[in-house]
């Protein structure tokens, strides 16, 4: 029997909406044939945006979205991406797939979808090919005022009149790497010299600096100790980890399951650890965690395109598993975290979504979302479970309060074992009743396919919380009490 004690008193944080972020980058068919089909489309679409995904990702309260990289942003012209006429250019991505960049998704409709999905938009922008100002001009057409610059004009005459909504800037993307093969003393100059002009023109914009690749800590505290003194243009830092692949996507063994959800778990000792240096630089008030990629990366080919589409992958019931895991870890360190934007939203990496044509299905990954919606906004709890081991015999748990209700979600890690548990309330009362979801098949690898949409999807039940409850083997559980 697991014990799992809810210990209310002790309050961690707030989880901030904007950790159940997405991401979409303007690589192999995220945009083109997956969240945009065009206005004349026979598939339903708002604005030329697929309804489905839109429709989907309202349900789970999507918080906020990133565009257009990624990688893709260090060699993006806004100017490419508004007006009617739009020129086609060579993608950042073109040398493994072979497309071009058309600019049919630009500023304009970009933020179309953010407002039909009801979500934050979260611009990368580009510091390694261009100078400060044209990020300027970017924000200058996109925030100013109506009818009072030029650039707030000719937005107007594209059709917007009232300034976007882009509460989040992330000044660079990945300089470590193909962001300019920067070090971080020259990328934190070079930060410190766009966010100066961003900074005194919008105050009011949160303007993330780009942070480490995985375990690179060496970056984190060089990247400190070059903007201790400049701390006020700086409101995140943005961190990237992907915990790879163990074995073949869709055929991987027991231990294979075991070796992945142990490189998810990573992902905590690289939020302390940054964390620690941030501390140590006293940058903590001015430079939370963005953890704005994160998820699995298998080699291409296990999608349903079978490799037309860069990068894209089938979700199983491990990636459910390894997604309810990164959202638990989140959860329990939300003091720590700004933001988060798991890599990407379709067709791509660790989908919710996965599309062709009219086809249009939701991976267990967007279950996973689903289940956890409640917690954004709400106050995390300190959880505790007794006889947890290895991940063969351990459970994940988070649980955070919002208005009087509880929500806690687990994750059984393990792919042989059913286990029995309990929950045992320190300082509040447990009700006699419970409504609960539970995500699972007695397949590990189940996932869903075009022809069969619903192999994995989610049950609701109600259950009494006071008595123990069985919980499968690799199933995920969330509990509203």
């Amino acid at each position: 029997m697991k014990k799992i004690y809810l210990m209310y008193p002790k309050v961690v944080g707030s989880i901030a909406p904007e950790i159940y972020g997405h991401f979409t980058e303007h690589l192999g068919s995220v945009i083109y044939d997956g969240i945009w089909v065009g206005k004349d489309s026979d598939v339903p679409n708002i604005k030329g945006f697929r309804k489905e995904i839109i429709e989907k990702l309202r349900a789970i309260k999507a918080p906020v979205v990133r565009w257009p990289g990624g990688c893709f942003s260090e060699t993006y012209d806004w100017r490419d991406g508004i007006g009617k006429e739009r020129p086609v250019r060579h993608n950042w991505w073109t040398r493994w797939d072979g497309r071009f960049e058309p600019n049919k998704v630009g500023t304009h409709e970009f933020i179309d979808f953010c407002e039909a999905v009801g979500a934050k938009a979260y611009f990368a922008a580009n510091l390694t090919s261009v100078q400060p100002l044209h990020i300027l001009n970017w924000m200058d057409y996109c925030l100013s005022a109506r009818g009072t610059t030029t650039l707030a004009i000719e937005r107007e005459k594209n059709g917007h009149p009232e300034p976007f909504n882009i509460p989040f800037w992330g000044v660079g993307n990945e300089n470590w790497g193909g962001g300019g093969n920067m070090s971080p003393e020259f990328y934190g100059n070079e930060f410190r010299r766009f966010s100066e002009i961003m900074y005194n023109v919008f105050p009011n914009t949160e303007l993330f600096a780009c942070g480490e690749n995985a375990t690179d800590f060496s970056w984190t505290d060089t990247l400190m100790r070059t903007l201790v003194n400049s701390e006020r243009h700086i409101n995140g830092f943005a961190m990237h980890y992907y915990c790879g692949s163990a074995g073949d996507p869709l055929k991987f063994t027991d231990e294979e399951w075991y070796k992945q959800l142990s490189q998810a778990s990573e992902i905590e000792k690289i939020i302390v650890r940054n964390w620690n240096i941030i501390c140590g630089h006293g940058m903590q008030d001015s430079a939370k965690l963005v953890i704005d990629e994160w998820g699995c990366w298998y080699p291409d080919g296990s999608g349903p395109s079978k490799g037309r589409n860069l990068f894209e992958q089938q979700s199983t019931m491990r990636d459910a598993a390894v997604t309810a895991l990164t959202l638990n870890i989140f959860n329990n360190h939300c003091d720590k975290i700004r933001m988060a934007n798991v890599a990407q939203l379709v067709n791509c990496i660790h989908s919710l979504f996965l599309t062709s044509g009219k086809d249009c299905i939701v991976t267990p990954t967007y279950h996973v979302f689903d289940m956890y919606k409640e917690h954004q906004g709400a106050q995390a709890i300190e959880t505790f479970v007794t006889d947890n081991g290895d991940f063969s015999s351990s459970v994940s748990v988070s649980a955070s309060v919002k208005e009087g209700k509880t929500l806690v979600t687990i994750a059984n890690l393990s792919c042989n074992q059913d286990f029995e548990i309990s929950l045992e309330s320190i300082g509040n009362d447990m009700p006699d009743t419970a409504e609960a979801s539970i995500l699972y098949s007695d397949d590990m690898h189940a996932h869903n396919t075009f022809e069969s949409p619903d192999t994995v999807t989610v049950s609701q039940t109600t259950i009494d919380p006071k008595k123990p409850i069985t919980l499968p083997k690799t199933a995920i559980l969330s509990i509203r009490l």
